[in-house]
């Protein structure tokens, strides 16, 4: 087959029209073109008054040599070249006699393909998580979100599915994929329920929904080829002898042997980080963000970015990515913006309050939500990072008890209109947006929430951010804290075949051990980190 890349077409287009344009394109007949693939569709609004999609394609033509040849002789053939083979191949399969079973700990996105791969493979994996199925799990989150009552061990950050269940299942990344791991993961997706355009669409999602059922549905594949999971299981001890791990042990105090484990367990696992660092896993702080949640009317982000287009169902809800570099030397800028979504209170232990956002698959609620933060870095954090590796939790639990007190002590969220944080007083009374944070917000002064460095540089790229998309600093948008979980604080360093740098047999893999950063980024990482534990299996089996 060939790739087309480059191709341009207006919004309305259809079969016909996209047809035609790759016929003109190649230069050949009709009957020529055997088969079209869309293999990417994103669009350019660079222009409000003349938005348009831009296409890669894969066709299939009679003699695709011969067209190829002919374009290349007359110059024509920049945009056009053979389709890349992007097909997984596994790297090995498992024995028939199969002796010992790999342990995954985590059912997010890079525990669940790493565990469907190994289960592909032959390995049969043991999988366990801390938390509930993702049906029991959806039942304890609303039961925060509606009735304030937490459960820190089912939560939004705890549970089948991971964090990102509860967010607007974005599935793009700017990670480097030349073993198209990325679209294994895609593949596998649309396998268990996702929608077939997130194979194409520039900026694909899923949504909470659909998430759910996905879940589901990846789970009972990985049972079916012989894996196990294992839900409310946490581990509390990983059994380590002369620098080699030996198995697990459960918070049941149930020990399960194992020589490969695979940690998959999410940024959030605060009490695993201080197990594996008292055993002496070696960890390294690194740097995150935080910041607030802001929201506008989604009306208003559709009219800034799209212009006229606004509202066009082709081109859906519109989102954003801001960046500001501020006079104090941090960068503020947007983070897993949500069109369409909600604010949700995102906890999972008592005393702290934490927002993250999420969207449905249709994206059509009133307002655009995003992370709105600002970096730190481990000499932001208190007591000396070099001796305390986990620095950068006390650094986030404190702010997260801030923003407890300043929300009335309870998991209300303190909320501020953005003018009144420009102007640096408390807010009162709500304005024109109305915050969709449950169970509910307290209206005050977010400058006791953040460092004073981040209330300075929030106030620099509010206005700044407000040139690139009119409304942004709009008066009566809200802000509501606090987002402190946009990464792992800490990273589980590992060598060249993903293993910890002093503990053989351990695999750290993921955003809880600092190599992802959202849901594509994590199931990829959790492809690569299976295969060199099916490697090693196999390579220990063979000595």
């Amino acid at each position: 087959m060939l790739r087309l890349t480059q191709l341009k077409l207006p919004l309305d287009y259809n079969d016909a029209s996209l047809k035609a344009a790759i016929i003109d394109r190649l230069g050949i007949t009709p009957d020529e073109l055997l088969g079209i693939t869309i293999f990417r569709r994103g669009y350019d609004a660079r222009k409000r008054s003349n938005i348009f999609f831009i296409f890669t394609i894969d066709v299939e033509l009679q003699d695709e040599a011969s067209v190829l040849k002919r374009l290349q002789a007359t110059g024509k053939s920049t945009d056009v070249g053979i389709t890349p083979d992007t097909c997984y191949k596994f790297v090995t399969h498992a024995p028939a006699n199969l002796t010992s079973r790999p342990i995954i700990i985590g059912t997010g996105p890079c525990g669940l393909l790493a565990g469907l791969v190994l289960a592909q493979m032959g390995f049969k994996p043991i999988i366990l998580e801390r938390g509930k199925a993702v049906r029991e799990r959806t039942k304890d989150t609303w039961g925060l979100w509606r009735a304030g009552v937490l459960n820190p061990e089912s939560n939004v950050q705890f549970g089948e599915g991971g964090a990102g269940t509860f967010s607007d299942g974005k599935l793009y990344s700017q990670i480097k994929d030349p073993q198209h791991h990325g679209r294994k993961v895609l593949e596998e997706f649309v396998k268990s329920g996702a929608p077939e355009e997130i194979l194409y669409v520039s900026k694909p999602h899923i949504g909470t929904f659909r998430l759910v059922k996905m879940v589901e549905s990846m789970r009972a594949e990985i049972t079916k080829l012989g894996g196990e999971i294992r839900f409310n299981s946490r581990v509390d001890r990983i059994n380590i002898e002369n620098g080699q791990v030996r198995g697990v042990e459960l918070a049941s105090g149930e020990q399960i042997a194992a020589q490969h484990v695979v940690l998959a367990i999410g940024h959030s696992a605060r009490d695993t980080f201080q197990m594996l660092h008292e055993q002496g896993v070696y960890i390294e702080p690194k740097p995150f963000s935080i910041g607030f949640r802001i929201e506008h009317p989604q009306t208003l982000i559709d009219r800034a970015r799209f212009g006229n287009f606004a509202g066009n169902e082709m081109l859906g809800a519109a989102d954003y990515k801001l960046v500001h570099h501020c006079a104090n030397g941090r960068s503020a800028y947007s983070f897993c913006m949500c069109p369409g979504g909600q604010v949700v209170a995102a906890a999972s232990e008592a005393g702290g309050v934490v927002t993250n956002g999420m969207s449905q698959y249709s994206r059509a609620e009133r307002n655009a939500n995003a992370a709105l933060v600002v970096n730190v870095n481990p000499e932001d954090f208190p007591g000396d990072y070099k001796t305390n590796p986990l620095a950068g939790i006390d650094f986030q639990r404190h702010w997260e008890a801030m923003a407890y007190q300043a929300g009335g002590s309870t998991y209300q969220a303190p909320a501020q209109r953005v003018g009144d944080f420009l102007a640096g007083k408390p807010s009162t009374a709500l304005g024109e947006v109305d915050p969709s944070y449950q169970p509910g917000v307290y209206m005050t002064d977010l400058s006791s929430c953040v460092p004073p460095y981040v209330v300075a540089a929030l106030r620099e790229a509010i206005p700044a951010f407000d040139k690139q998309i009119k409304g942004f600093a709009m008066a009566d948008a809200i802000l509501t804290a606090i987002e402190t979980r946009t990464s792992s604080p800490i990273r589980i360093t590992r060598n060249g075949e993903c293993q910890s740098l002093n503990t053989r047999g351990l695999y750290p893999a993921g955003e809880g051990a600092g190599y992802a950063g959202g849901i594509l980024s994590a199931a990829v990482d959790g492809i690569k980190v299976a295969e060199q534990v099916a490697l090693s299996m196999i390579k220990e089996r063979v000595a």
